[in-house]
């Protein structure tokens, strides 16, 4: 579609934004024909991708840049944008907090709003009983239909406080699925967090962007890695919980993008020092830098979670969050052993150079 919310044109502009924001950047890898991007092997993953390189590279950007495509499959094994679909134990279901607990949990909760709203539409439409599946495809209508159309009646159809209700059922069917109430999560997560790790300590020796698209629950799996958004207990399902952290309208919108930056500060002054015979010249030692990374989730620097060591820009220091790196995969399951991936395929995430 290309309708004024199917995602087309807010894909072109986050290439021209970014291509102002990293125009260095940018130079510096079109210099060097460092100039590949991934995308998983989705429509509509491609296709964002070809729109954000129409903006960032320039409208003939098949002439400067390569897409490559990563397949959804198991047999990727580590080596993939999509640690979920790659995963036999989740994708598969073999464990029950494989993909369809976040179902699960959404349906234990949808039933605590949509009798009411079922009710309702009984007492408009004598002869009509709607069940409760049909009634949240109602409301999923809505979003669909005006990313299609542009607009939806179907918005008119419910209150605030349904609309508050579908919202928190759509949260917890992430945050089960694909969030920190999944523990194949945070495991999936860490295989971009440790090839993006390793790409920050070689810095431009490695290359200068690294663009990758894929869907949102990948995105969650690596801020569950992060332990960001986490929540001081699991969400409810038996209830609206409000007072929440984890909103998927704040943390993967249309369009969601989190950027780790890797740049560098002066490290302290340096020393200097004055000789009474030239007491005109003053000498200093060399100014030194040092390298840091923060985190910008669509466009705001958030702070990385026990990496908050008071570093200039809202970031942490490289060598902090190497650290920090390590120890979260020291404290998550094997991602490899948790899905009983097949032997010999990839173990690490090999396509990012």
């Amino acid at each position: 579609s290309t309708g004024p919310f199917a995602g087309t044109l807010q894909a072109f502009k986050a290439g021209t934004t970014f291509r102002t924001r990293y125009k260095a950047l940018l130079d510096r890898a079109l210099d060097q024909r460092q100039t590949s991007f991934w995308a998983s092997d989705s429509p509509r993953c491609i296709d964002t991708a070809r729109y954000f390189a129409a903006g960032f590279f320039g409208l003939e950007w098949n002439d400067t840049a390569s897409l490559h495509i990563i397949p959804e499959s198991v047999d990727q094994g580590a080596n993939t944008l999509t640690p979920g679909r790659a995963c036999p134990n989740w994708i598969k279901n073999r464990n029950e907090r494989g993909r369809e607990f976040g179902n699960r949990q959404l349906k234990a909760f949808r039933s605590s709003y949509l009798l009411k709203i079922r009710g309702r539409f009984a007492a408009d439409s004598p002869g009509f009983l709607f069940d409760e599946s049909e009634i949240y495809s109602m409301q999923e209508y809505c979003a669909f239909e005006t990313l299609v159309k542009g607009d939806s009646k179907w918005c008119d159809v419910f209150a605030r406080d349904e609309w508050e209700s579908f919202e928190y059922a759509r949260d917890l069917l992430h945050y089960y699925r694909a969030g920190p109430g999944n523990p194949f999560a945070a495991p999936g997560g860490m295989l971009w967090l440790k090839a993006t790790a390793e790409l920050m300590l070689r810095g431009s020796e490695a290359g200068n962007l690294f663009f990758s698209f894929n869907h949102d629950g990948d995105i969650l799996n690596l801020l569950s890695a992060l332990q960001l958004f986490e929540e001081p207990e699991d969400l409810p399902i038996d209830r609206v919980k409000h007072d929440r952290t984890w909103r998927l309208s704040d943390v993967t919108p249309m369009g969601a993008r989190v950027v780790l930056e890797r740049y560098v500060c002066p490290s302290s002054p340096p020393q200097c020092w004055t000789n009474e015979l030239y007491p005109n010249h003053e000498h200093c030692e060399e100014q030194m830098y040092e390298p840091y990374v923060r985190l910008s989730i669509n466009d705001g620097i958030v702070p990385i979670p026990r990496c908050q060591d008071g570093s200039p820009g809202g970031g942490c220091l490289l060598s902090n969050l190497l650290s920090l790196v390590n120890l979260r995969d020291q404290e998550t399951p094997d991602w490899a052993t948790l899905c009983d991936a097949e032997e010999g395929l990839p173990k690490r995430v090999e396509f990012l150079h």
